[in-house]
């Protein structure tokens, strides 16, 4: 496939692969901009349209990023800290008790109680105990044997991550629902929804009008959801979760680490925002803060493992395995930087298996790419292709755009 974003796109759109995309990208004052829709949607009817910057997207796991910023304001307003005990605020996590294993013949379960409290840090980087069942065997387990999925019931976040921790708060990392219980404590703090929180706060300040949690009810918005099609009759973003949309299907209320639908358009203004660090968001503090490493010594070690392990091509989002990286508020941060690519302490994450984003400060970049698969047969490796494609081609055309302004500079002087 070729490497340039128009062309490896184009074969890809014409050889039925995925209907269309989304990629916008800019700098931090907004002189370098790159904003492409291509391809095609299907509405519910069957016709097919034009895909438009503007089309209302599925963020899935892109929607972290946003709830951590919601929870960072939270730590600015002085309503959280992100190293102090959420027992009184979500008791439920206090609760929660470790899974070692099963007893030799499989029936009961061997907890054992934690060894220091869940911290809001924790759960925004994924080192709180707090893990996807899917991805731990006892917790798997656990699941299928004390709370299996209902098909029809939907259940909040209290609910929905009921069962117990992977490992003990703080000695390891694995990619889990901290999120969704971040944005929780959010409500909990504030008095309001995620959702009503988040368009307060980060929308309403960016100019933002056009973001909602699923379900999305709001008719401008479903006329513009990609994501509303004969293949996706509910809306639930089944093209942008390789066709499976059971966490929507099953979640009641503003979900933090999945629920949000938005525009690329406006994604990429939230990027710009923290990149230029203007203070409309956060503090400029905060956001330097943002991106350090915020792992200690024990949960670096077991990120390690997690980014070597078989699931780590998932968890690197794009980089190479020999590249240090570490984890940021809000995504993985690079440690290092890569040969004209990210620059050191990038910070990066995605969406499901066809949404990435990453925000690079050193090489004053930010951008959104958006896939759209085409259902029902998902072809995992072209989009992880596209993917690709789209991180290292949008750094080639700044390098052109660079180079032409400095070329422009020089004639003038």
């Amino acid at each position: 496939m070729a490497d340039d974003i128009e062309t490896s796109f184009h074969v890809a759109i014409d050889a039925g692969k995925v209907n269309g995309a989304v990629i916008c990208a800019t700098d931090a004052k907004a002189h370098f901009v790159y904003n492409k829709a291509l391809g095609e949607r299907t509405l519910l009817s069957g016709k097919k349209v034009s895909q438009q910057l503007d089309d209302v997207l599925y963020l899935a796991s892109a929607t972290k990023l946003i709830a951590t910023i919601a929870a960072l304001q939270c730590v600015e307003d002085g309503l959280l800290t992100l190293t102090g005990d959420l027992s009184s605020i979500a008791p439920e996590l206090a609760a929660k008790q470790v899974l070692t294993s099963f007893s030799d013949n499989g029936d009961t379960p061997l907890l054992e109680p934690p060894a220091r409290p869940i911290t809001l840090e924790m759960l925004l980087t994924h080192s709180s105990g707090i893990t996807y069942d899917f991805m731990n065997p006892h917790l798997a387990r656990w699941r299928q044997k004390f709370d299996p999925p209902q098909e029809t019931s939907r259940r909040p976040v209290e609910e929905a991550f009921s069962y117990p921790l992977g490992f003990q708060p703080g000695t390891s990392w694995m990619y889990g629902p901290g999120l969704d219980w971040a944005g929780r404590i959010v409500e909990r703090v504030t008095g309001r929804t995620l959702g009503e929180h988040m368009q307060h706060r980060i929308c309403n300040p960016l100019d933002i009008t056009d973001a909602q949690f699923y379900p999305v009810t709001r008719e401008d918005l479903r006329a513009r959801l990609v994501d509303l099609n004969p293949h996706d009759p509910d809306a639930l973003g089944r093209a942008v979760v390789n066709g499976n949309g059971d966490m929507n299907k099953r979640s009641k209320g503003d979900f933090g680490g999945h629920g949000l639908f938005m525009p690329g358009a406006d994604y990429v203004t939230v990027l710009r925002s923290l990149l230029a660090n203007d203070g409309k968001l956060l503090k400029p503090g905060t956001v330097d803060d943002m991106f350090e490493h915020h792992l200690g010594q024990e949960a670096s070690a077991g990120q390690q493992a997690a980014l070597a392990s078989p699931m780590g091509v998932f968890f690197r989002v794009g980089i190479n395995p020999e590249t240090k990286m570490g984890h940021g508020l809000g995504g993985l941060l690079t440690l290092q930087d890569v040969d004209g690519w990210y620059g050191e302490r990038t910070l990066t994450w995605g969406g499901g298996m066809s949404f990435a984003w990453f925000i690079d400060r050193k090489n004053d970049l930010c951008g959104v790419g958006a896939i759209q698969p085409a259902l029902p047969d998902i072809d995992g490796e072209v989009v992880a292709a596209l993917k690709q494609t789209f991180r290292h081609d949008i750094y080639r055309k700044h390098a052109v755009w660079r180079e032409q302004q400095q070329q422009q500079q020089t004639a003038y002087d």
